[in-house]
């Protein structure tokens, strides 16, 4: 199973955030730490503030936190969060795709539980047991 890029950097941010629950993270300053579009960063922050996961807040000195304790946030949910309209496979896709086989496939199943699987273990782990080391001062 492969996650998006997006997904990656949501989790990175997350982590960093994680890292010090009680500071605001810039979208600019991650960018720069992650090395990442400020852009791209900022429509991964939005879902994951529509998913009530980060609060932000504008102006001198706004910027993102998360809106639970790192220990409260599980890692699958994330992931579900921000893979959410990305398919495993073709058939898994809302319309079921193009499929030629739907209907006698064997595998579908199979893939749904392996699926729910992957979350299920990543919700095993919360952002607290990733979160990265402390930020140095600024």
């Amino acid at each position: 199973m492969r996650l998006t890029s997006f997904t990656d950097y949501g989790l990175r941010m997350l982590m960093r955030l994680a890292s010090a629950p009680d500071r605001s993270f810039s979208t600019a300053d991650l960018a720069e730490e992650f090395q990442l579009s400020r852009n791209h960063l900022i429509k991964i922050m939005q879902k994951l503030g529509r998913a009530g996961l980060v609060q932000t807040r504008r102006g001198g000195g706004g910027g993102a936190t998360l809106a639970h304790a790192p220990e409260e946030i599980r890692l699958g949910d994330v992931v579900r969060v921000l893979e959410e309209g990305q398919a495993l496979v073709e058939c898994f896709q809302p319309n079921g795709g193009d499929c030629t086989i739907d209907g006698c496939c064997r595998l579908k199943a199979r893939l749904r539980v392996a699926e729910m699987a992957f979350i299920e273990n990543l919700n095993r782990s919360t952002l607290a047991d990733v979160a990265l080391p402390a930020p140095e001062p600024v």
